[in-house]
């Protein structure tokens, strides 16, 4: 039989790889024959895994750039001793599992990383515990990649020398679910990141932003739990995000909020709870939103709306005990509520079906006083204060007079 080169060619390769990579594992341990993690991957080829035995590795600036599995047994420990980059990932496929990685290290130069993926697609982070870390988990123009199951705890003190958990710059399709990120600056932050999957996540007790993304976009938030972070979740200059079931809670502060929307357009913000933040959302510049089967509970503001917002509409939410439900800083208003439920809503249902007979005035005069002098704050809940929200409901001449819910709910939404 004649083989033509091409062919040739690509059976030897075939077998080369097939036989001389596949299948085979390095160990790393103390009395193996490789005692660091470096010797071990230098020694490794395409395919293969480096299984790293349980212990104190004192290492930095590893390299990985062929794709292998580098595996932990029982969580190893490797220490960076404060110089830098732990793990540095420049090939496609590989997989990091299962170790703790400690001592990063600072820099007002260098965005130091416990682990850095840099152009390359078709990875796994997992099983990751991160302690005293600048950066977690640094992504830069990578792509198709999964980052989950991951423990990383900081220990930020401020901003201008901390670093955030899961970063994202230039990259595409990334996944990221299920892990815990807490003590950074921000928990996950996104730039250029387009076709994210950003799921099932707690990050909480940060100092900036639990969730914060800008020029990313086509990405979903689902299912994630943003809590106590220093001001919410900011998300601006993007487009056809969508947002779903997540929890927004007790982000209280003077510039707090459950979730900052800034230039976004074309976005669906659905059977979301926002609970206990100073302001549920807060939005600015920002068009063709959907908010449906949202729950704004025991919020200073559930929503505050700032200029240049149209065409949003608000649809089938729950308004729960809210301080102000709705505030606007200007007269006109381009934007639908329809069949929400308000617990202020003291109308009836005569014909009963489900709606009050009586529209709902969300805005109160009130807010848009605080709006403008914020120290009328201490007046809240005085009789002044119901009398002139009274009159106003009566007779608009502050808030937008289009601005009203024609069929309030009489009973709570439920999804």
């Amino acid at each position: 039989m004649i083989f033509r080169l091409p062919t040739l060619f690509f059976l030897i390769s075939f077998f080369y790889y097939g036989f001389n990579s596949a299948n085979a594992q390095i160990t790393v341990c103390d009395s193996c024959e490789f005692t660091s993690v470096k010797a071990g991957i230098k020694a490794a080829k395409p395919g293969d895994t480096v299984l790293i035995k349980a212990g104190l590795y004192k290492e930095n600036s590893i390299i990985i750039d062929k794709p292998i599995t580098l595996l932990g047994e029982n969580l190893p420990t490797i220490d960076g001793e404060d110089k830098g980059d732990i793990i540095q990932v420049f090939a496609d496929d590989v997989t990091i599992d299962g170790l703790k990685l400690i001592n990063v290290g600072s820099s007002y130069t260098e965005d130091y990383a416990a682990i850095r993926v840099s152009r390359a697609k078709n990875f796994v982070i997992q099983n990751l515990e991160l302690r005293k870390i600048f950066f977690g988990i640094y992504l830069e123009k990578a792509r198709e990649g999964i980052v989950r199951n991951n423990n990383i705890l900081g220990d930020a003190v401020s901003e201008h020398n901390s670093g955030n958990g899961i970063q994202l710059w230039y990259s595409k399709k990334i996944e990221i679910t299920n892990n815990s990120i807490q003590k950074v600056r921000d928990g996950i932050y996104l730039e250029f990141a387009d076709d994210c999957r950003i799921t099932k996540n707690l990050s909480k007790d940060n100092l900036r932003y639990g969730l914060h993304f800008m020029f990313s976009n086509d990405d979903v938030y689902n299912d994630n739990v943003f809590e106590n972070n220093g001001a919410g979740v900011a998300v601006m200059f993007s487009k056809r995000i969508h947002m779903k079931r997540n929890k927004f809670q007790y982000n209280w502060g003077t510039a707090a909020y459950g979730l900052l929307l800034k230039e976004i357009n074309d976005a669906e913000i659905a059977n979301n709870i926002f609970e206990e933040n100073t302001t549920g959302i807060n939005v600015e510049g920002s068009n063709r939103v959907n908010y449906t089967g949202n729950t704004f509970k025991n919020n200073g503001w559930a929503i505050k709306v700032k200029g240049a917002c149209y065409n949003n509409e608000f649809i089938n939410n729950n308004f729960l005990y809210n301080s102000f439900d709705v505030s606007y800083n200007a007269r006109l208003n381009d934007n639908k509520f329809h069949q929400n439920f308000w617990s202020e809503y003291t109308g009836y249902d005569l014909d009963e079906d489900g709606f009050g007979d009586v529209p709902y005035r969300p805005v109160k005069l009130f807010s848009y006083i605080v709006n403008r002098t914020p120290e009328t704050i201490i007046l809240m809940r005085s009789l002044f204060v119901d009398i002139i929200d009274f009159s106003e409901k009566v007779s608009p001449v502050f808030t937008p007079d289009n601005l009203l819910d024609e069929a309030p709910l009489m009973k709570k939404y439920s999804w």
